[in-house]
């Protein structure tokens, strides 16, 4: 078991949902969160990084930040998801074996699996298929931070591991239509059709491919337990365990916001993969389980969007 107490705790990425859930979580633990805004240093650029580190020896680093944003989002900004999650890793993980960080956290994504992987996705299904072209640039920095991690391992002995969470919602997502994923999207969109009375809101797609959710403060809590618990070359999927077709999503968003209006499907858009449904027997294993339900956690999504606990709210009706 890898002792957090008195340890200084580096969260980069504190500003995004993924990095303040951590932050949250950390707050009950005996330790000292350091934090570093764009003003203390761009995380793209080395040398501002390797300074940083040098200079607030930072003991434990969760890696949270990145670029983020939807199929959309993904689809238009092929480059900036490929460099800008590339640098920002590799001067992280860098920079963290340079200072003698004891413990390194890489959070990925579920989009590093191949699209047709058999489901539910173990960890063994690392590059045996094609990536989802419509996210393959953000997927392929992914699984080169999962590589990062182990070379320095590898190579070096140090303690730094990998998680892959699920898709996530929560608290301070991003609601920008332009580069939102699909649960705020929903959560958006419904609130806006009620307030506006409007007799349909429109979802991408069949609505008929299955995605898994988890919360992202279910997440917080994973990741602090693998600090805390797991020490491996393997990357360790983070997620709730079931999964939900999105026409049904969106009618559990639609209940919990109180829309009662049509869903009209948009077929001449994409679904993306099929299905994704991450197993999570290792890390049942290792003692941890997800325990916000769905319809609980999308209220409380939706309160804090009420509350304009997000981005991309500034031309929402909140």
């Amino acid at each position: 078991m890898f002792d957090l107490t008195g340890k200084r705790i580096f969260v980069a990425g504190h500003r995004g949902m993924v990095g303040s859930a951590i932050v949250r979580r950390l707050a009950s633990e005996n330790c000292e969160i350091l934090t570093a805004g764009r003003q203390d240093m761009d995380l793209r650029e080395q040398q501002q990084v390797r300074d940083w580190f040098a200079r607030e020896k930072p003991q434990v680093v969760v890696l949270a930040a990145a670029k983020v944003g939807g199929i959309l989002a993904n689809d238009s900004f092929p480059a900036e998801f490929l460099y800008d999650n590339l640098m920002i890793e590799a001067n992280i993980v860098e920079a963290a074996h340079a200072a003698g960080v004891e413990k390194l956290l890489f959070l990925g994504s579920s989009c590093i699996y191949p699209k047709f992987a058999e489901q539910p996705i173990v960890e063994d299904a690392l590059l045996t298929g094609a990536l989802e072209p419509t996210n393959e640039w953000y997927a392929i920095a992914k699984i080169a931070g999962i590589k990062l991690c182990q070379a320095y391992r590898r190579q070096y002995g140090c303690d730094y591991i990998s998680a892959m969470p699920t898709n996530l919602y929560g608290p301070g997502d991003n609601f920008d239509l332009a580069g939102s994923h699909v649960m705020p999207a929903l959560i958006r969109k419904a609130h806006e059709a009620r307030e506006s009375g409007a007799a349909s809101i429109t979802i991408w797609g069949t609505g008929t491919p299955r995605r898994e959710f988890l919360h992202v403060d279910d997440l917080a809590d994973a990741c602090v337990f693998l600090l805390k618990e797991y020490s491996g070359t393997e990357h360790v999927n983070v997620g709730s365990g079931t999964d939900i077709p999105i026409l049904e999503l969106a009618q559990m968003v639609c209940k919990a916001v109180g829309f009662h209006g049509q869903i009209v499907t948009d077929t001449s858009k994409p679904d993306g993969t099929p299905r994704k449904l991450m197993s999570g027997e290792k890390l049942a294993k290792l003692g941890w389980r997800a325990s916000i339900e769905l319809d609980r956690g999308i209220a409380d999504a939706y309160e804090h969007f009420l509350a304009g606990e997000g981005r991309g709210l500034e031309q929402a009706a909140v």
